[in-house]
């Protein structure tokens, strides 16, 4: 067997591709087993962990525009960077189709099982978060940019960065409001601490504040 096609829509939670990917023996996915959030996301974002990307193995993606028309569309047909795709305008992703190479189901489970032990020990699993918020700068890690211009803690209404990973921020009962500033926040101390502008790797939708 040289491969198998496997198939999934935007909604479908990323954690949950990795599993099912990961029971049929299918390699090339299972980093998207610690990432919150859904296969639109990933795909929007181009989510990674431990070296891994969702773009790598795309084969196909589905979009719909704002009249209602479907499009299947080549990865060619998209600017796929770090953590960055530019996307045909107004199109948004319904569902994506990635080659992936067979592999042992018990080895992969494993991959699984220490990807998640690391993340775990690592970040603040398990509380509501959207995952990394800044992208890494060139050369550097944004959390630890973060930490070493003492935000760590730093609160904004029921928002606040993580303890265990300053690249994450935490919402404690607060409202996007919040988060968003307490974001404005910390990018204006990292650049008077370090001189670089953190990049959201987040994106705002809506309304942004004044």
């Amino acid at each position: 067997m040289e491969g198998a096609w496997v198939r999934a829509e935007a909604g479908v939670p990323s954690p949950r591709l990795a599993r099912e990917s990961v029971r049929s023996g299918l390699a090339g996915l299972e980093f998207l087993a610690g990432v919150p959030g859904t296969v639109g996301g990933a795909l929007a974002l181009n989510a990674g962990a431990e070296g891994g990307e969702t773009w790598a193995a795309v084969h196909e993606v589905e979009t719909v525009d704002r009249r209602g028309r479907l499009r299947t569309r080549p990865p060619e047909d998209f600017r796929v960077g770090y953590r960055a795709v530019g996307a045909p305008p107004g199109e948004a992703f319904v569902a994506a189709t990635w080659r992936l190479a067979p592999a042992d189901p018990e080895a992969l489970r494993q991959r699984v099982r220490g990807l998640l032990g690391r993340r775990k020990a690592t970040q603040p699993v398990g509380q509501p978060t959207c995952g990394s918020v800044f992208r890494n700068p060139p050369g550097a890690a944004a959390g630890r940019l973060i930490e070493a211009a003492g935000c760590k803690g730093l609160a904004v209404g029921g928002a606040y960065v993580a303890e265990r990973h300053a690249n994450f921020i935490i919402n404690a009962g607060g409202c996007a409001a919040d988060i968003e500033a307490l974001m404005a926040h910390v990018q204006d101390r990292v650049e008077r601490c370090h001189g670089v502008r953190l990049e959201p790797e987040v994106h705002t939708w809506g309304e942004a504040l004044p």
